[in-house]
């Protein structure tokens, strides 16, 4: 099954995002705590997409767009947005908590949350369309 939503590219849409993910995955006997985790891994990719982009609560036509696709085995989700740039994951390197703790950094978590909740993810840019895909392997009975 397909669900998708189209959001203007703005923080004060991922309330808009987390609550249509929750509803969506709602759907489904999944338990809190996997239910949460990728709500979490999902906000995490969206609001980077936000931030990084520079496009924070600006006015813009730039929207991003959520597609969850659930199968028997398989979440998966598809983050998509129009612009110039998309996030070079191949250069991603992973924070050292150590350091993170040390420098008494905030952020630099986000990404290896996601990763280490989803099974796999990857960046792919073309034609100035950038697509984050998660998969999450799990069982996914219907409630």
């Amino acid at each position: 099954m397909k669900y998708s939503i189209k959001v203007p590219c703005c923080k004060s849409k991922l309330k808009t995002i987390r609550s249509f993910v929750d509803e969506t995955l709602g759907q489904y006997v999944l338990s809190d705590v996997d239910l949460n985790m990728l709500v979490l891994a999902v906000d995490e990719v969206c609001a980077n997409l936000i931030v990084h982009a520079d496009m924070d609560d600006k006015m813009s036509d730039e929207c991003i767009v959520l597609n969850i696709l659930v199968r028997k085995n398989t979440i998966v989700f598809e983050v998509i947005d129009q612009k110039d740039h998309g996030f070079d994951f191949s250069n991603y390197r992973e924070p050292r908590l150590e350091d993170l703790v040390k420098t008494r950094r905030k952020g630099g978590l986000g990404l290896m949350l996601v990763r280490r909740i989803m099974d796999d993810v990857e960046f792919k840019t073309k034609d100035h369309t950038n697509v984050c895909r998660m998969v999450k392997k799990m069982q996914v009975p219907v409630a």
